[in-house]
């Protein structure tokens, strides 16, 4: 299968490299370009601007307000090296005769995950190829369904913002959200899109007679969903600190894990005494971890000497150790993160349960686990509201801030 992948992206890349300019110079790649990946029979559009600062060069994925800082990115006469962040994935592609760019977007810790890429440059904002004006605004909240192709079902809230053609939102479920989604209205169809360099998420949604929607939600080259909705202003989600909790007879966590250079270190471990610790279930490959860490690295440097304490325990996609660390290392670095880093296992919720028996279960990632002075578990807060959820994301973190200050006032 390994062969097949390398076969199709060395395809791609070929073919394209027939029409390419032997032109040195790369300054006319700098700007706003509109990308898409090839996710047939759809297209998942996203924004890309490549910016030049000497001979450096960086890059930004733009999704709705939300715009993704890039480095290290390689730049040739007729090739572009795109490394996506902390994420283990990377876009590769030749520049053409005509200026597009032509390759693929590889995740390279999964089997056969790739998908052809294209980029133009563009000045228009408007992401989907629509002609049709609106007759419908999705402005709103929405109560939502989604199904699997098994027939299992999970609800949703999606929280959508239209203006003209435009529309933006997110679709908020009791594990997480599906970060910043931009894109277009044609009559009485949206579709939306985001992709941030782990995940690609592709929705469309049509309006039927009686005012639902229903829709089909696709994330990546093959995983797809349906999905029905209704306007509700009052649906809520459950509790989020209600889905993750101590079995019957535990108050306490207590796990030893490696950190990033391999020292064992353990949550009774004198540097973690008498302060309030959150530990954190994380992983490199998951974007809602990434949100919460770019809040929890900042308020951490802001908190850190009133007595707090922030566990990150990844688990990453591959099990050998090398590869995880450096993951955690390089997503560490580039978050700005300076609390401690554990590693504790593979992405796999259940055998992320055996390595925590004192929890129900991990059922998302990530999990914020609040403990007191005293190492007593005191809340867990399941998934996580980021900031495309608006509202939402500064409702949890007043949650959160007046939590932190309850138990730092205990005595």
């Amino acid at each position: 299968m390994k062969n097949i992948r390398l076969l199709i992206l060395a395809t791609i890349i070929i073919t394209a490299a027939c029409n390419t300019s032997k032109n040195d110079s790369t300054t006319d790649l700098a700007g706003i370009w509109h990308a898409e990946l090839d996710m047939a029979p759809d297209v998942l559009p996203f924004g890309l601007e490549l910016i030049q600062s000497g001979e450096k060069w960086r890059a930004v994925l733009i999704n709705a307000e939300e715009r993704l800082e890039i480095e290290g990115i390689r730049v040739s006469s007729d090739s572009v090296w795109i490394p996506l962040g902390i994420f283990d994935s990377d876009i590769k592609a030749v520049i053409t005769k005509t200026g597009e760019l032509k390759g693929s977007y590889i995740r390279n810790y999964a089997s056969d995950y790739i998908m052809p890429f294209s980029a133009s440059k563009s000045s228009e904002r408007k992401r989907f190829n629509t002609s049709e004006p609106p007759s419908t605004d999705f402005s709103g909240r929405w109560k939502t369904v989604f199904q699997d192709n098994s027939g299992k079902t999970y609800e949703a809230i999606a929280v959508l913002d239209q203006a003209g053609d435009r529309i933006t939102g997110t679709f908020l479920t009791a594990l997480g959200d599906y970060r910043f989604l931009e894109g277009n209205v044609s009559g009485d169809t949206f579709y939306l899109s985001a992709f941030d360099g782990s995940h690609a998420f592709f929705f469309q949604g049509d309006v039927l007679d009686d005012g639902s929607l229903q829709g089909r939600f696709r994330s990546g080259p093959r995983y797809k969903e349906t999905f029905i909705a209704v306007r509700d202003e009052e649906f809520e989600l459950p509790d989020a600190g209600s889905l993750t909790y101590l079995n019957e007879g535990f108050e306490t966590l207590d796990f030893t894990f490696p950190d990033t250079d391999g020292k064992m270190v353990s949550i009774q471990d004198e540097q973690f005494k008498d302060k309030v610790v959150l530990v954190q279930l994380f992983g490199t490959w998951c974007p809602n971890c990434m949100d919460e860490t770019k809040y929890l690295a900042p308020w951490y440097e802001q908190n850190k000497a009133r007595g707090i304490e922030i566990i990150g325990l990844a688990f990453e996609s591959k099990p050998e150790f090398d590869y995880a660390s450096k993951r955690v290392k390089n997503a560490a670095e580039r978050l700005g993160a300076n609390y401690n880093f554990l590693i504790a296992g593979v992405s796999n919720k259940e055998k992320a349960s055996q390595a925590l028996p004192a929890l129900n279960s991990v059922v998302a990632f990530p999990t914020l686990i609040y403990i007191d002075k005293k190492g007593k578990v005191r809340h867990i807060h399941t998934g996580f509201n980021g900031p495309g959820t608006g509202g939402l994301y500064d409702r949890w973190i007043e949650e959160h801030e007046s939590l932190v200050n309850r138990l730092l006032g205990e005595g």
